[in-house]
């Protein structure tokens, strides 16, 4: 081989090594990637959000049953939930990247038909910043594209905080997120939000981020105002006791619309959003 085919030849191979990058995922798994993914399936909403915010919607071949926003992904085809997918239809999408969440063995099966996952789940603000990172990693982007989305979060965040008045920043919250009741408590991502706007959450961190409540448990709290986020979209208040308690006698109670209770539950680019929505629900209820 001539000096010059010898050159040719080290600069296609560092070409390709160049263009080659690896990902390891939130269950430690790596993921090597010879090229930036053009054929993506999100079967979390969060992420498909993450995805569309960082600019690359166009890359998605398909979604789960509940990824709704933004808009166009809704036009994508629908590969069933993120716990029990089609599994046949997510194949027949020829995806370069399937993102999925922790729930099932869905990555196990999906590996073992040859597609390459990536598992990541948002759980918390910090989550949300990583999970950015991560998936901009995986677009093959800079780092100033998920920097500038955590950014403007952040800045809405703060933007949303700074308009709440001194009524509503003493009141003392309680989040319903499905029936059960289960509440979102300090140690979740909308309790997180709350922080931010300065708000108190009657449910600690030390029931865990999502738990199930006895109802007297809520009675006893005795909150300032309700925030139901269930999507049932049920305003009946009809666990045992609660009619006695002064934020339900005194209508204190905000019902989130079904398109609102979908931004409060989902963590992912849309939580200055999510902040909008309480806060409009806490200047309106507050006490």
């Amino acid at each position: 081989m001539s000096f010059l085919r010898l050159l040719l030849a080290l600069a296609c191979c560092w070409s390709t090594l160049a263009a080659a990058y690896e990902i390891t995922d939130e269950t430690g798994t790596r993921v090597r990637f010879d090229a930036a993914p053009a054929r993506i399936v999100s079967l979390l909403p969060s992420l498909t959000e993450t995805v569309c915010a960082l600019g690359a919607c166009a890359r998605l071949v398909g979604v789960d049953r509940f990824s709704n926003w933004p808009p166009e992904v809704r036009q994508l085809p629908q590969l069933g939930g993120g716990v029990d997918p089609n599994i046949e239809a997510v194949v027949r999408t020829r995806p370069d990247l399937v993102l999925v969440s922790h729930s099932g063995r869905v990555a196990e099966r999906l590996r073992g038909l040859g597609l390459k996952v990536v598992v990541l789940e948002p759980k918390n603000h910090a989550d949300v910043r990583r999970v950015l990172g991560t998936v901009g990693r995986l677009l093959d982007l800079p780092e100033s594209a998920p920097a500038g989305v955590w950014q403007r979060i952040a800045r809405g965040l703060d933007e949303v905080a700074a308009t709440l008045p001194a009524n509503a920043r003493r009141a003392r919250v309680y989040i319903e997120v499905s029936r059960g009741p289960y509440a979102a408590s300090e140690g979740s991502f909308i309790g997180e939000t709350l922080a931010r706007l300065g708000v108190a959450n009657v449910v600690p961190a030390s029931l865990g981020p999502f738990p199930k409540l006895n109802p007297e448990y809520v009675v006893r709290a005795d909150p300032d105002l309700i925030m139901l986020a269930n999507r049932t979209m049920q305003a009946e208040i009809d666990y045992p006791g609660w009619r006695a308690m002064r934020a339900v006698r005194e209508q204190r109670i905000c019902l989130f619309s079904l398109d609102d209770a979908e931004i409060v539950v989902r963590p992912g680019p849309r939580m200055d959003q999510a902040a909008r929505v309480m806060a409009d629900c806490l200047k309106q209820r507050a006490p």
